[in-house]
């Protein structure tokens, strides 16, 4: 049994398509399908199902899936540990961001850069319950978002700094020089809202109850338009204070209730095998003027 005939099979069962299968795996249609009936032949049992019009698994297909999954995952682990041990001369790096935590990473993304400059980064900007689930999958190697409201089976969050949910107004509007806000005074004003799934959405709905009475007019998954929206106008958004940071036309204000906390956090699987260009990374990201400004702001 060999590592690309596993290869090949997982692939197949992913698509169910001997076509598009090999279109990925960049073979020939023949192949792929020669590889994977020699598989076949070598565990005596047959894994696909095939007809001229579809594929599909078997019983026995079904149950060797997971298997080459993780045994494909366990050789790719020992390609980068060895990787790892060539000083971090070679590798990639696969990093899962929320749209709020973004602001704060453009430092160490170009620290890191300059330092290994043959490190391929690959990074993926989603809602944090995507990024759960690409981490879990291991799509990602780890990712950078502020603490969920409850923990995550299988899942570390590591706190890097203490932020707190805030509105985020224009330097003009007349919250921008208040010091905190409360959720009755948010009530005043027309509110554009990160969208539901987001984790300030997440944080927001968490602290609010249903006698508040918001008025919300916008909501949408994009920081940079709902920041170009306050600068332009009275809307007043709700993120965690980091999502601004080094952004000039708003500001930032606490809101005003108890334990009023957004942990900025590198998540990473349980009891895995951590990359040393992920150590490198976190490493900068910690000791980076953005984030030191945060540590040093709850001190």
């Amino acid at each position: 049994m060999e590592l690309r005939q596993l290869k090949y099979f997982v692939k197949v069962a992913e698509t169910l398509n001997f076509s598009e299968a090999a279109k990925v795996l960049n073979v020939t249609q023949s192949t792929l399908s020669q590889q994977v009936k020699q598989l076949e032949t070598e565990i005596g049992t047959q894994l696909l199902l095939r007809s001229s019009h579809s594929v599909a698994l078997t019983e026995a297909g079904n149950e060797l899936l997971p298997l080459a999954r993780q045994t494909l995952h366990k050789a790719q682990l020992c390609t980068e540990r060895i990787n790892d041990l060539n000083n971090l001369l070679t590798g990639t790096l696969n990093i899962g961001v929320t749209y709020s935590f973004s602001p704060i990473l453009t430092e160490t993304l170009v620290s890191f850069m300059k330092m290994y400059p043959r490190i391929k980064l690959n990074i993926f900007y989603k809602p944090m319950a995507e990024l759960m689930g690409m981490l879990r999958e291991r799509v990602v190697d780890f990712v950078l978002a502020f603490k969920p409201t409850m923990p995550i089976e299988g899942i570390e969050s590591h706190i890097l700094f203490q932020n707190c949910l805030s509105a985020i107004v224009g330097e003009f509007h007349p919250l921008a020089s208040k010091e905190k806000v409360t959720l009755s005074e948010l009530e005043r004003y027309d509110l554009a809202l990160p969208s539901i799934g987001l984790q300030a959405r997440n944080a927001f709905e968490h602290i609010i109850t249903p006698y508040n009475k918001f008025r919300i007019r916008v909501e949408l998954n994009e920081v940079n338009i709902l920041l170009t929206l306050l600068r332009q106008s009275q809307l007043v958004s709700v993120l965690a204070e980091a999502t601004i940071h080094n952004e000039s036309g708003v500001k930032a204000v606490p809101i005003d209730i108890p334990d009023n906390m957004m942990a900025g956090c590198v998540h990473i699987l349980s009891d895995t095998y951590r990359k040393r260009s992920m150590q490198e990374f976190v490493k900068l990201l910690s000791e980076s003027i953005a984030v030191r400004e945060r540590q040093n702001a709850w001190l």
